[in-house]
């Protein structure tokens, strides 16, 4: 079967190596893409250099190609595309969409991170503040392809929320929103911390006029600890001479039924077989899942 409308994406974030959880990750969306003769794209999510890890960048392309992946096209780095968000967030803003926000973490303790308005109707310039887009008191809801129904109440359960730093740096809502209309991505396979990001992003394409992509978030790997894998966490970088093992555990961990004679088949070789049958409705229906119960 193919789908040439099919355009998926990974977008690593250059804090760290790849891990184990990047990897389930990646391999959900490249399966994904490839077994319907879609296209896979790689796009740096370098948005905040001061949780650049250097050499990152280099060792993540180098560990994607010693694991078998293959991308169409250039890599692209949200880094280089500053202008195109800043394009956006003067228009959000002019309209009286979005609104500069000059609040410290101090005054916003005891909020549990939604947003009280305290400058919602201030009227501040957009220098040395954060800005943020207004948000409806209304509910958004999806269907993800492994989660279910999902909703939230923007208003109630989020608040206004940053699409701007108040460093200058833009926020990872805006930049993926506006990257994805960008590149044409039709379907979108990731993580499932990134659950609840997906309401305020469904938003944003509405009110850019944006096509919806479909979503796909796969559980998350976590420690015994109930931490995911994650930089923040020294989980173990991905090792060259560990690809296949790594690979085939990433699959069973995606819910595929692997053969044993992939065991001593190259990382190439994986991948294809995993093209060949791969099933999304066999992904656990869970957010998380347990990195030492992964057989």
């Amino acid at each position: 079967m193919t789908t040439p409308s099919y355009t998926g994406r990974f977008a690593p974030t250059p804090s760290g190596h790849l891990h184990f959880g990047s990897l389930v990750a990646a391999l959900a969306s490249y399966l994904d893409a490839r077994s319907v003769g879609g296209r896979w794209l790689l796009r740096m999510e370098d948005l905040d250099p001061p949780r650049e890890m250097p050499g990152a960048q280099a060792a993540i392309l180098d560990a994607l190609e010693r694991y078998g992946f293959e991308w169409d096209g250039e890599l692209n780095r949200q880094s280089e595309r500053h202008e195109a968000y800043a394009q956006v967030l003067d228009r959000l803003f002019s309209q009286g969409l979005a609104y500069a926000c000059t609040c410290s973490r101090k005054q916003l303790e005891g909020y549990n991170g939604i947003y009280p308005g305290f400058c919602r109707n201030a009227g501040h310039s957009m220098e040395n503040a954060a800005i943020r887009l207004r948000v409806p008191e209304l509910e958004y809801e999806f269907k993800d392809r492994v989660q279910g129904e999902f909703r939230q109440h923007l208003g109630r359960e989020v608040g206004d929320f940053v699409i701007r730093r108040r460093d200058g740096l833009y926020a990872y809502q805006l930049a993926v929103v506006l990257d994805d209309a960008w590149q044409g991505v039709t379907d979108i396979v990731r993580g499932a911390d990134l659950l609840d990001s997906t309401p305020r992003q469904l938003y944003l394409q509405e009110l850019l006029g944006l096509s919806q992509p479909r979503y796909l978030h796969v559980p998350l790997i976590v420690q015994p600890d109930g931490h995911k894998l994650g930089k923040s966490y020294r989980s173990p970088p991905l090792t060259a001479d560990q690809a296949t093992p790594l690979l085939l555990r990433a699959l069973r961990s995606l819910g595929q039924n692997t053969e044993d004679s992939l065991e001593h088949a190259s990382p190439r070789e994986v991948l294809d077989w995993g093209i060949t049958h791969w099933n999304a409705d066999l992904i656990p229906h869970t957010l998380t899942l347990a990195e030492a119960q992964l057989r």
